[in-house]
């Protein structure tokens, strides 16, 4: 079975809103082995919508439309999809009463223009919606199937679970799409895929690379009967990545640098403290959202100039004869964190970033008990990302730092 998806509305295509429906469904859908390709976004203009639809017709089994379904003028979904497959809609008198009887309950009062969230074609089925006024749809003809859920991501959310999930299940051939994102850092995208080039010639499961602010992912995807097979294909591909990357692997799936650096320190009975400059307090924030933080994370000082830094504890001297930003000055940063929230280690980060040139540098500084280390990474990029590569540099220094002294003990 294809796929395609329809996000309907002018706000995503403005850029008021982001389609976070799409990313929803996009990772649903292969659970069924339904393969998706194509997202294809209109606005709220009845006959690009209907010229949309069409084409995702010519080319789809199972069309999925989001948004559209309120009880505005703007809202236009089930006229288009009405239009779509050449039938009449009509309020449904039954749909009518139980919606006014809701808004009645609710709202105490029943807005006229509501009644457009009572009407259907003849060839749809209506999905309920428990959490708010807008039913979906599910329309099957001429071996076509449309389903219309609402833009709400938690309305969409809950009917596709309540309402549509099983229903496909029934029209799939029990195939599923498995994937398994592995996760690498201090690797070109293009060298990355030149290491992995033999594996990627394969057809199931396949093999792609893609780029993020913390470094480049590999996707995995195993197409099989069931889940059992889809893993055993995926691991296998997995242990060649492995074998080939491992240096630079950090973590998989839903793992980030800040998680994956918390799981070692938990491990250890670790502690950290972290003091920054230049990163403006982005290193603290990606350490503390992990949910189990605050077992291992003592907090973070924030040091934006040199006045700041020596009130937390770090020399004068240093700063005055490396530099306010430093390989120096950011070991003693690390050392001031850790004296001043008593903990097992501390990290210190600063950088000179030329917003001008685009370039600039990051300086790493970890302390402990046990060891000292400091890192100097060049960078390029705007000044976000050059903030954002310093703090995953750091984390994953930091990580490296923690898998040396395990495999020391």
């Amino acid at each position: 079975m294809k796929a395609e998806i329809v996000p309907v509305g002018t706000e995503i295509l403005l850029g008021n809103i982001i389609d976070t429906n799409s990313s929803f469904l996009a990772n649903q859908l292969p659970l069924l082995g339904i393969d998706l390709y194509f997202i294809s976004t209109a606005g709220d203009n009845q006959k690009r919508l209907v010229d949309t639809l069409k084409r995702a017709w010519e080319r789809a089994d199972l069309i999925i439309t989001t948004g559209g379904l309120g009880p505005t003028q703007d809202d236009i979904t089930r006229e288009a999809i009405g239009e779509l497959v050449d039938e009449e809609i009509k309020v449904d008198e039954r749909l009518w009463q139980e919606l006014q009887d809701l808004l009645r309950r609710y709202l105490g009062e029943i807005p006229q223009s509501n009644i457009r969230q009572a009407t259907i074609i003849p060839s749809a089925q209506i999905v309920p919606n428990r959490m708010g006024t807008a039913p979906g749809w599910w329309v099957e003809k001429d071996k076509h199937t449309v389903i219309a859920l609402p833009g709400p991501t938690d309305e969409m959310k809950m009917m596709w679970q309540d309402g549509i999930l099983p229903k496909l299940r029934q029209k799939t051939t029990g195939e599923i799409i498995l994937s398994r994102v592995i996760k690498t850092f201090r690797l070109a995208e293009a060298k990355v895929d030149e290491l992995v080039a033999p594996i990627s010639k394969l057809s199931n499961p396949t093999l792609a690379t893609y780029i993020n602010p913390d470094g480049v992912y590999l996707r995995v995807t195993a197409k099989a009967r069931g889940r059992t097979e889809a893993q055993r294909l995926i691991a296998q591909s997995e242990e060649q990545i492995r074998n080939i990357l491992s240096p630079y692997i950090w973590g998989v799936d839903d793992d980030t640098l800040g998680s994956v650096v918390g799981e070692l320190l938990r491990a250890n009975d670790g502690s950290l403290a972290t003091m920054e400059s230049c990163t403006e307090g982005l290193l603290c924030s990606a350490i503390a959202s992990s949910r189990e933080s605050c077992a291992y994370f003592k907090g973070g000082l924030l040091a934006c100039c040199d006045e700041a830094k020596t009130a937390y504890g770090v020399d004068a001297s240093i700063i005055e004869r490396y530099g306010n930003e430093s390989t120096e000055v950011a070991k003693a940063m690390a050392e001031a964190a850790r004296r001043n929230l008593k903990t097992a280690i501390g990290l210190g980060v600063g950088g000179s970033i030329n917003p001008d040139t685009n370039s600039g540098n990051a300086f790493i500084g970890l302390s402990s008990g046990k060891f000292e280390h400091t890192f100097t990474h060049t960078l390029r990029g705007n000044h976000s990302r050059m903030k954002q590569r310093t703090v995953y540099a750091a984390l994953f220094d930091l990580r490296k730092m923690l898998l040396e002294e395990v495999s020391c003990t």
